[in-house]
């Protein structure tokens, strides 16, 4: 065994000691890496006594939600599903730089009803170390609403996770990061479900032909579409055939103009907008890597 691979061992020990004392738990489940991880382990520690809730809404693609059905289904945990519009929210459509804790506030109370008709004490969320230090709102609501963040108290990083969710088999272990679609929009243009569809549209066109860490984040109203993606999706647009299949298609989702990021992706680039005293590093602000936990990532 690696030294890294004994830290990561002794964490999951320390989580697993934490998780034991709950007795039952909701977890706020979106199927990204550290939400299914927590999932995983809470039901390992709790078996009945742990229940996986998902928020539905328009900023979260259908193929996350199917994915986070499915997981639940096979694994044999209960799964709730309950409508959690953050386009409902006063402001949220505004997009100002606390957005994602006006969205936590309306999913962490919506899955503590859940958690309660559940007959679940606790609600738990799934960020990790490395969302302590950055810019997301996100994790004021979940300090706010008494919601539990075991990864984080256990210590575990983002690579911790994925290494013990690889050894364990998890589906999600290299699953690419995920945040909700609001976060490609930059802060202070106004969100609508129209440029949310074409957003999810054009990013599940992209993925379609094999792109995996990829964003379309939307610009000059929505016109201008600028492409972030991983190296080898660099590559992939790279290529001249490729290129112009990725254009037309963009276009005809109602884009004005399309352009490729080279810088690549990186997660949270929207909150290079913001003043340097609130920006942090990177991460999406408090997006979770998707609408089922209360960190970042995006």
């Amino acid at each position: 065994m690696t030294a890294n691979e004994a830290a990561a061992s002794a964490k999951r020990a320390e989580l697993a000691r934490r998780l034991a004392g709950l007795g039952t738990a909701a977890v706020a489940f979106s199927g990204g890496v550290d939400s299914t991880f927590l999932l995983s382990e809470c039901h390992k520690a709790l078996g009945a006594g742990a229940v996986a809730v998902s928020g539905r809404s328009m900023s979260f693609p259908p193929r996350e939600l199917e994915a986070a059905k499915r997981f639940a289904s096979e694994r044999g945990i209960r799964h709730r599903v309950v409508d959690s519009e953050e386009m409902d929210v006063p402001g949220f459509a505004d997009n100002p730089p606390h957005r994602c804790y006006l969205c936590k506030r309306g999913l962490f109370a919506r899955i503590r009803s859940a958690a309660d008709e559940e007959g679940a004490k606790w609600v738990l969320e799934a960020s990790n170390r490395d969302d302590e230090g950055d810019y997301r709102p996100g994790l004021e609501a979940v300090r706010e609403m008494g919601v539990l963040s075991p990864l984080r108290e256990a210590g575990l990083t983002k690579d911790e996770i994925r290494l013990l969710s690889r050894e364990d088999g998890l589906p999600t272990w290299d699953k690419p990061s995920f945040a909700c679609l609001a976060s490609r929009f930059p802060y202070g243009e106004r969100i609508t479900p129209e440029a949310l569809r074409r957003v999810d549209a054009a990013e599940e066109f992209l993925m379609s032909l094999g792109m995996r860490q990829v964003r379309v984040r939307l610009h000059d109203k929505g016109r201008l579409a600028r492409i972030e993606a991983d190296e080898d999706g660099l590559n992939f647009l790279a290529d001249p055939a490729a290129r112009a299949k990725v254009h037309a298609e963009l276009l005809e989702l109602g884009f004005t103009y399309v352009a490729s990021d080279l810088a690549g992706y990186r997660s949270g680039s929207m909150n290079l907008t913001l003043p340097a005293a609130s920006a942090g590093t990177g991460g999406d602000a408090g997006a979770g890597g998707g609408r089922g936990t209360g960190g970042g990532g995006g």
